[in-house]
This record gives structure tokens, sequence and C-alpha cells, in this order.
């Protein structure tokens, strides 16, 4: 009997201690870009472009600019996303523009942070996941829309909306951002 405690206590501890360690081990989960906020045609989406340019005097020091300018880059690329999916191409262009303006300050915050000594390795690999998200989604984008589509406005001249030109230079700002990390 003695001896059955002896094993019932130590499975008993070993037990203990796995369920202990699990908990230590690193979990790595891939970059998940944000939920998308007010969209084009909602009456808060202008008041919510202009709180986030706002915004943008608010983020002091290269690492808050890092993650301000991710973020932006993040919300227009999920804002162009859904507006390729409901057809609203022109919008989702505009969308798609100010997510590959953004994108290129990441790279110059982080740079800066580096030059003032700050360690930068975790949001470099922050970034880079980053990146490898968002060609992802614009390779995915890219099979789902045509090459071309013709905007017609009310009262004016047809207009041809280069979509996969548009896309396939977003790919190659965020695959150009890759070597300028520091």
């Amino acid at each position: 009997m003695n001896n059955k405690r002896k094993l019932l206590l130590l499975s008993f501890c070993f037990l203990l201690s796995v369920i202990c360690y699990l908990p230590l081990q690193k979990v790595t989960a891939a970059y998940v870009l944000p939920y998308p906020s007010y969209m084009p045609g909602n009456k808060l989406y202008r008041v919510s472009r202009v709180i986030d340019e706002a915004k943008k005097y608010w983020y002091w020091g290269n690492l808050a600019s890092y993650r301000y300018e991710l973020e932006q880059s993040d919300k227009a690329l999920v804002e162009a996303k859904i507006l390729f999916e409901y057809n609203q191409y022109l919008l989702a262009l505009d969308a798609l523009e100010r997510s590959n303006i953004a994108l290129p300050r990441v790279s110059v915050s982080l740079r800066q942070a580096r030059d003032e000594g700050k360690n930068i390795e975790k949001y470099k690999q922050e970034f880079m996941a980053a990146l490898e998200e968002h060609k992802r989604l614009i390779v995915k984008i890219k099979k789902d829309v045509p090459e071309e589509f013709t905007w017609t406005p009310e009262k004016k001249a047809p207009q041809v909306l280069g979509l996969h030109a548009a896309l396939s230079e977003a790919e190659r700002i965020r695959s150009d951002a890759l070597p300028k990390l520091p």
C-alpha cells in the first residue's frame, strides 16, 4: 500500500509540474489584422478619419509612431479588402493608397529608433509578420477582382481603374519595405 501511495503521489507531482509548465511555453500567433472600423457611407466615417489624423500628433517618439503608422496601414488595408469584396473599387483603391502611404513610415520610425539605440528586435519581427499578412491578403484580393474595371460616374466620362496594377504596386511596396528594415 505504501508503494501505491508513493506512485500516486509521484504521478500527481508529475502531472502538476506538466500542467504548471505548459502555460510557460511560448505561444506564437500569426499577425492579426484589425476588425474594420467605420466604412465609407457611415455617418461617422469622416469623423473617424479626422480622429485618425489628429492621433498622429498624439504619438510622440519613434516606437509610438511605428505603432500608429502600422495601425493606420493595417486599418486602411482591411477597409480596402472589404470595399473590394463589395465591388466598391474606387473607394477600395483610395483605401489601398492610404495603406501604401503609411507603410514606408513604419520602416522610417524603426530606423530612427535603432539610431537612437533602442532595441527594436521585437518590433522588427512584428513588422515582418505584418508585411507577410499584408502580402497574403493582397494576393487573395488579386485573385478575386477583375484586372480592370470601368467606372462610369454620373455626367462624366468613364474611367478605367487598373485594379491588378494597383494591387501589384501594393505588393511591391511591401516587398521593398523588408530590405529597408534596420
